[in-house]
């Protein structure tokens, strides 16, 4: 019984019961309920603040709570409830925390709003994935080659590799790049995940590439019927060009290659973070310099080795 005892929605219900029929499904959710409160959070400014992308997957994790718990309380979502949702997907550990961080953010809200005393994701953590210390895997320079020799110039294949590792996009902005982005040998767009505007020169490799391919009329990367991928078909269809030609990388992978090359052809820090849309002080343009550093250091040092006669020992 959802609604209050005494009211008509009540006695309704009630009546249905006793006659063994199915309660109807309310058309909105019940006051004071988790899909009452997802329901007012996704109408918030807080909500509106999160780039589209973010919204769109958060909007999935929290179809699928309301499907297990939307007629739970809200004081029902406690922290025992939280690790459970996070546990239950432990198998999965991005999807794991993807969860989590969708729960952090509705949880948030809901102390600020008053709708909860307390926020029971706090001191919750962040799973440990299987790929967390190194992350997607960064192309080698024989896998570039490698894909290269597979997929000559003039290939929607080449192409989509030329604008992911020359761009810096990531496939969400990569699939929607076309002309319309284009002005004076530059282009601009708005990022899917961060919402920055990336604006970056058309180098000339990506610009030969464009030239020798047919493209589509607003994207530059299309489907065989000339029509814009979705972010999900791109990914997948992407990932068995790579196979064919050899190659274990992805998408994401090209964009790191692309990072380490502008690092070690002397990027700074800022730099990166103009060219690939991070926020400013973020931690991935600054792993890229360091490791571009490094990799410089150990290429003077063998030039320069250290001297054959030992260091006689104090004492």
């Amino acid at each position: 019984m959802r609604e209050a005892f005494g009211a008509p929605e009540f006695w309704r219900d009630y009546g249905l019961a006793v006659e063994g029929k199915r309660v109807a499904k309310p058309d909105t959710p019940a006051p004071g309920t988790l899909a009452w409160l997802i329901a007012r959070y996704v109408t918030t400014a807080e909500w509106s603040d999160l780039a589209p992308a973010t919204r769109k997957q958060r909007h999935a994790i929290y179809r699928a709570i309301e499907e297990t718990a939307g007629t739970e309380p809200i004081k029902a979502i406690t922290r025992r409830a939280i690790l459970a949702g996070r546990d239950k997907r432990r198998d999965r550990p991005h999807a794991a925390n993807n969860f989590l961080k969708a729960m952090r953010g509705l949880c948030a809200w809901a102390v600020s709003a008053e709708y909860a005393k307390v926020d029971p994701t706090l001191g919750v953590k962040l799973l440990s994935g299987g790929n967390d210390e190194v992350g997607f895997h960064a192309w080698t320079e024989d896998e570039l080659a490698r894909f290269e020799a597979r997929w000559p110039l003039g290939t929607r294949q080449r192409l989509a590799f030329d604008l992911l590792l020359y761009t810096g996009l990531r496939r969400g902005d990569a699939v929607r790049l076309g002309r319309p982005h284009v002005r004076d040998g530059e282009f601009t767009i708005r990022t899917e995940k961060t919402g920055m505007v990336v604006t970056a020169p058309i180098l000339e490799p990506l610009a030969a590439s464009i030239a020798a391919t047919r493209t589509g009329e607003l994207t530059f990367i299309a489907t065989d019927r000339g029509r814009p991928f979705t972010k999900e078909s791109f990914g997948t269809w992407f990932g068995k060009v790579c196979r064919e030609a050899g190659c274990p990388g992805a998408a994401h992978g090209l964009r790191k290659a692309g990072a380490r090359r502008a690092a070690e052809a002397g990027a700074s820090e800022a730099q990166l973070n103009a060219l690939f849309g991070w926020a400013d002080g973020s931690r991935e343009s600054a792993v890229y310099t360091r490791t571009a550093n490094r990799a410089k250091m150990a290429r003077e040092a063998r030039r320069n080795p250290a001297p054959s006669t030992k260091v006689r020992e104090a004492g």
